[in-house]
């Protein structure tokens, strides 16, 4: 048993979809795991089919992880979003099964914070419908409608990672900032927290949403909340598709009540790049549609790789869950001097009693032990000795309430 690995390396599959950063398949393939990798997303059936004998999945946002699918997945050990979103997984079947799913919460809010500013000055000024003017021979030189970001007042929806960040730029370009989150946020420069949506959107000349896709945020903006904001103020969407109402949103543009807008995610989206896209949002004036590209630079999609791919080593290696979003968070050292005994279970009476019955009637010598639990997952790792009998650790896969159990050399 010492020096070696419980499961070699080279046999770990990793399955990467939807053309994930060449970053992340160098990083994985340096540490030694098998990696394949895919273009597109798949559907569930297809996914399924997919996941057999893969232990690892990596994803971006238009892969769904359903309970079937983790139902079928036979040796998934971990998830990566290659993103911020993990909506489109299921995080409780997830956990359930003892599967840690990880994100990349940080590494694109630049990317999409300068798109945010890019969309707003774009929109302020009416640069597109003039453009496509000049692209049919028209010439409208003119200042009516084109108005400068400089003391307006930009009003953001959801105050996290994206919203703090657009506000710092944002006052930097000299506008006036205040924000609502259902949340208590530390307000960063000049920014002034709202007590009530409501007040919000009566006061802002340019509304963004940076909100989380849970399911209770869909269709949180509709025509009450349009009907509430300023007469032409502008509105931005780089967040999640389902948490406008477009069809709403399209009557209030063509209503005049809305100025412009600006729609990066939508509640029906693509597949691939080949597949067709449609919206009643096509066609309006002032308004401007791209293809869920709020993240899509060359640097942040370089950073969620190594980002991404840095937190799976972690939990293959270690055992290590920082920033995982379904199980509770450990940050675990290198394995030295010792073997790792990795065991995740359901949190429920008598689970560590039992373990260390177990541990006990083995002989086995704790280096040391950590256990952090959440209201419905345990997770404890215990660092031993390498002298013990490999036979004796079968009993620990036996436990009442466990999910998953791990060792590694």
């Amino acid at each position: 048993m010492a020096g070696r690995w419980s499961f070699p390396r080279s046999k770990i599959k990793m399955l990467l979809l939807e053309n994930i950063h060449p970053a992340a398949v160098r990083e994985l393939e340096e540490a030694g795991y098998s990696v394949q990798t895919a273009k597109g997303a798949l559907d569930e059936d297809d996914l399924i089919a997919a996941l057999k004998g893969v232990h690892v999945l990596g994803i971006r946002s238009k892969t769904n992880v359903t309970e079937r699918v983790l139902a079928h997945a036979d040796r998934l050990m971990a998830i990566a979003a290659f993103c911020i979103g993990t909506n489109q997984i299921d995080l409780d079947a997830a956990a359930a099964k003892g599967v840690a799913v990880f994100n990349a919460p940080y590494s694109n809010t630049r990317s999409v914070v300068e798109l945010a500013i890019g969309l707003t000055i774009t929109l302020m000024r009416d640069v597109v419908d003039k453009s496509a003017a000049m692209h049919v021979g028209k010439w409208n030189k003119s200042a009516e409608g084109s108005r400068e970001l400089r003391g307006k007042t930009l009003g953001i929806v959801g105050y996290g990672a994206i919203g703090s960040q657009l506000s710092v730029l944002a006052e930097a370009l000299g506008m006036r900032v205040i924000f609502y989150d259902i949340t208590e946020r530390l307000a960063l420069g000049n920014a002034r927290r709202i007590r009530s949506l409501d007040a919000l959107l009566a006061e802002a000349d340019v509304v963004s949403l940076h909100v989380d896709g849970r399911r209770e945020n869909a269709n949180i903006f509709g025509a009450a909340q349009f009907a509430k904001m300023k007469p032409g103020a502008l509105l931005l969407n780089l967040s999640r598709g389902h948490i406008v109402n477009v069809g709403d949103l399209a009557q209030a543009m063509g209503s005049g009540r809305i100025g412009g807008a600006a729609v990066d995610v939508f509640p029906e989206e693509p597949r691939t790049n080949a597949d067709p896209f449609d919206s009643p949002l096509m066609g309006l004036k002032n308004m401007i549609l791209t293809p869920h590209i709020g993240g899509s630079t060359e640097e942040a999609q370089e950073a969620i790789a190594e980002f991404a791919a840095e937190r799976l080593l972690g939990y293959l290696n270690r055992g290590d869950t920082t920033f995982c979003v379904n199980l509770p968070n450990v940050q675990l050292a290198e394995v030295t001097g010792g073997h790792r005994i990795l065991h995740i279970h359901r949190n429920q009476p008598g689970v560590m009693a039992e373990l260390n019955r177990e541990l006990t009637a083995a002989g086995l010598n704790i280096l040391g032990q950590h256990l952090k639990t959440d209201e419905r997952t345990g997770y404890v790792i215990m660092d031993v000795d390498r002298d013990y009998d490999p036979e004796a650790l079968k009993a620990l896969k036996t436990v009442a309430g466990t999910l998953r159990f791990r060792l590694l050399h």
